[in-house]
């Protein structure tokens, strides 16, 4: 049997950061349509279930459209179980003008819920179990889970892991709490990146990450894990890539630049060595310490880059290097300027740098930007 585990999926979200407001609306669609597409591949690889461990959208007053993306993948796949356990974010107002739930959805609440599934053709049967964390159950559902050893168990929740304990216990989950309770495979939800580790020597738990990055907070590759289970085991699982675009942040040292040509040139060779994607959003850190004299011109170099990508964004987190010693006998007002800012003990060495580099570009005749 074939199952998708996913979460963090954020339908709705306005995907403002960073973007225009016409690439935030595309992205807002585009989230959609990824969320379509998982759907698809599950039709096409004849997945049964699909679990969502939290956070299906991103506030609590849902739009129109995203309510009906959500209800139209389910009341088109009838065949395709949905076991949706809500997240912080998620909205009570999903079903509110429903005449009826479709049969093929499954809730969960503040109380473990148990569903099971057999399939004889390969002799599996599959629990999925769940719970909804709040203030008041997070104290008592590790010692009111109980599974049966002879059945493939999933559990899913949402919150963040935790080894120890926590004062705010109502989305931290205590993986401590939830070794050697015959749990094969946790499906977790909140952390958006993907991860899969052993719990205990039974079983693994597992983030899928969100369907799309919304920030550079979110880079890297985003989607689904795909489980296939057989004889009551984990033969296979995989990682789905989906998504639509993907978020890079890439730090470049221009330590050795002494103008922008070459800094252009230094950011050209990082980005074309990991051959991204046009349609990648792309943050580029400006990094290392660069000499008092190179000349560094930050909308020269963007303009390098910024219709290569769907959206290119340059930082500068460079310092600059004084060799003081090149001044020392500097008769001009320029060596005058920089012994003269040295020798104040009251400012620290990176502030005296700015100084001078500020200094030196207006006695160079250089604009500041």
């Amino acid at each position: 049997m074939k199952i998708i585990h996913c979460a963090d999926l954020h339908l709705d979200s306005n995907m403002t950061s960073n973007l225009s407001r016409e690439q935030a609306k595309q992205r807002k669609a585009e989230l959609l349509a990824t969320f379509e597409r998982m759907i698809a591949y599950a039709k096409d690889n004849s997945v049964k279930a699909v679990i969502i461990a939290g956070d299906l959208y991103d506030k609590k007053n849902i739009s129109a459209n995203a309510r009906n993306v959500f209800l139209s993948a389910i009341n088109n796949n009838p065949d395709i179980t949905f076991y949706y356990l809500r997240g912080n974010h998620d909205a009570e107002s999903l079903f509110i003008d429903c005449d009826t739930i479709p049969d093929n959805i499954k809730m969960f609440n503040d109380s473990w819920t148990s569903y099971k599934i057999e399939a004889p053709e390969d002799n599996s049967v599959i629990t999925i179990n769940g719970v909804e964390l709040t203030a008041d159950n997070s104290n008592v559902i590790y010692n009111s889970l109980v599974l049966d050893s002879n059945n493939y168990n999933i559990v899913t929740l949402h919150g963040q892991e935790a080894m120890s304990s926590s004062k705010d216990k109502t989305e931290v989950i205590s993986l401590k709490e939830l070794k050697n309770k015959a749990i094969d495979y946790l499906a977790l939800g909140h952390i958006h990146s993907y991860k899969m580790e052993q719990l205990d020597s039974r079983g693994v738990y597992c983030y899928p990450g969100c369907l799309e990055g919304r920030g550079f907070d979110e880079c890297g590759e985003h989607g689904f894990v795909l489980l296939d289970i057989k004889d009551n085991k984990l033969v296979g699982n995989e990682f789905i890539s989906v998504s639509y675009r993907n978020l890079y942040e890439e730090d470049v040292d221009i330590s050795e630049c002494m103008n922008s040509v070459e800094m252009a040139e230094k950011v050209r060779e990082v980005l074309y060595n990991k051959d991204y994607a046009s349609a990648s959003l792309i943050k580029v850190v400006l990094t290392g310490q660069i000499d008092i004299n190179a000349e560094k011109n930050l909308t020269y170099i963007t303009e390098n880059f910024k219709n290569d990508y769907y959206y290119f964004k340059l930082y500068d987190h460079t310092s600059i290097k004084v060799d003081y010693s090149s001044y020392q006998y500097d008769k001009s007002l320029k060596g005058e300027f920089v012994r003269l800012v040295e020798s104040d003990d009251t400012l620290d060495d990176i502030t005296k740098a700015s100084i001078i580099k500020i200094g030196i570009d207006a006695l160079s005749g250089e604009e500041f930007i």
